[in-house]
């Protein structure tokens, strides 16, 4: 058995990656992202699990649902403009409908006392499915450019700020983000001088 990993795969088109976004999104009760880093590097094998965390760390600063925007940043990677719109389309089209179909429901079922539960049952699920997908992509932090330590040190002062001290997120992204990229810069420059 060869230690090598498996090569890397490319969607054969635009209408392959509406599908796989679409089934994508039916998987993901209230969080996709737990699911996304399985079926993009583990199933499809589109990437690999590092590349996922870069695409990740962007979409998570960009406006908009990261999820959202981790699809329109893998559809351009392999089909450009045409690659985002469907894997953003596989995302939104299949979910939008069911939302809106479950939102008439909710309408009429909303005071009942087993929907309440049923819907804080799942909220816990989806903390769940993010602490999993967390603990699954935190080996490709090795070869992060801030180093284990260092991303351990950002990710403990985020959670302090904006759980405990109650720091509005964007101020934090911005000012943890901001120093994170700046420690990430000068340990690349430090990297390629030597």
């Amino acid at each position: 058995m060869s230690t090598e990993a498996a090569p890397l795969e490319r969607p054969r088109s635009p209408g392959e990656l509406f599908v796989a976004f679409t089934l994508l999104a039916l998987q993901g009760f209230g969080g996709v992202l737990a699911i996304a880093q399985r079926v993009l590097c583990e199933q499809r094998r589109w990437l690999t699990r590092e590349q996922f965390v870069e695409i990740l760390a962007i979409g998570q600063v960009l406006p908009g649902p990261n999820v959202c925007n981790v699809a329109l940043m893998v559809g351009d990677r392999f089909f450009g403009w045409r690659g985002a719109f469907a894997a953003l389309a596989g995302m939104m089209a299949v979910p939008l409908a069911i939302v809106l179909a479950l939102t008439a429901l909710y309408a009429q079922f909303a005071a009942l006392a087993a929907v309440a539960g049923a819907l804080k049952g799942m909220g816990a699920v989806a903390a769940g499915m993010i602490v999993g997908t967390a603990l699954r992509l935190a080996p490709a932090l090795r070869t992060n450019a801030l180093g284990l330590p260092a991303c351990l040190a950002f990710g403990a002062a985020a959670f302090v700020l904006v759980a405990l001290v109650r720091a509005p997120l964007v101020w934090v992204l911005l000012g943890l983000g901001a120093a994170a990229c700046a420690v990430a810069a000068w340990r690349l420059r430090a990297g390629d001088a030597r």
